[in-house]
C-alpha cells in the first residue's frame, strides 16, 4: 500500500534546506570529457511571504573543503588557493536579490561570491511544489541551474596543452536540487 502525500500551497514562513535530501553540484569540462562534482556541506533558507515564489528570497552558504568529485588528488587541489581559496573564508554564498516568473519556470537574480569577489548571478529555476511528508513535516522543493566563467571569480589556474588548448574549461555549470523543511 502506497502512502499519499498531502499537496500544499506555499505559505509564508522561513524554510530551512535539508542537505539530506538536497544537492549543491557542478560539471565542467577537463580535456575531452566532463568533471562532475558537489559540495556536501551547505545550509541555507528559503524565506517566503505569501503564496507567490516571486516574493520569496533564498541564502546559501556552501562549505568549500567539502567538494568531492570522487578523486582525492583532485579535490584537494581544488581546496587550495588555485581554486577555492582558503584564505578567503573557505565558503561560498549566494543570496537572491529578486525572483521573476520566465515561461514555465522562474529566473531567481542574486550575488553569488566565490574566493571573495561577488558577481551577479541569474539561475534558472523550477519551483516543484509543497508537500506534507508522513512525519507531517511541511516541504518545498525546487531545482536550479546556472553557468558560471570561474576567472570572473579568480579561479584561474589552467594548464597549457599542445595546439593552444587547455586543460580545464572556464565555463562551471552549477545545478541545485533544494528540499526544505518549513521551520
Amino acid at each position: 500500500m502506497t502512502q499519499q502525500i498531502e499537496t500544499t500551497e506555499l505559505v509564508a514562513g522561513t524554510w530551512n534546506i535539508d542537505p539530506a535530501h538536497s544537492e549543491v553540484g557542478f560539471s565542467v569540462r577537463h580535456l575531452m570529457s566532463k568533471v562532475k562534482g558537489r559540495f556536501a556541506e551547505f545550509s541555507g533558507t528559503v524565506t517566503t511571504t505569501s503564496p507567490n515564489p516571486v516574493d520569496a528570497s533564498v541564502e546559501v552558504t556552501i562549505v568549500s573543503s567539502s567538494i568531492s568529485t570522487n578523486n582525492a588528488q583532485r579535490d584537494a587541489h581544488l581546496q587550495s588557493a588555485d581554486f577555492f581559496d582558503p584564505s578567503n573564508g573557505g565558503t561560498l554564498a549566494f543570496r537572491s536579490t529578486g525572483i521573476r516568473e520566465s515561461g514555465d519556470g522562474y529566473v531567481i537574480a542574486g550575488e553569488l561570491t566565490i574566493n571573495g569577489i561577488t558577481k551577479a548571478v541569474d539561475l534558472d529555476a523550477d519551483f516543484l511544489g509543497v508537500a506534507v511528508d508522513a512525519y507531517g513535516v511541511t516541504r518545498l522543493g525546487a531545482e536550479a541551474h546556472t553557468s558560471i566563467d570561474r576567472k570572473d571569480f579568480n579561479v584561474t589556474f589552467n594548464v597549457p596543452l599542445d595546439g593552444g588548448k587547455l586543460l580545464i574549461g572556464d565555463k562551471v555549470d552549477i545545478s541545485l536540487a533544494i528540499e526544505a523543511a518549513q521551520a
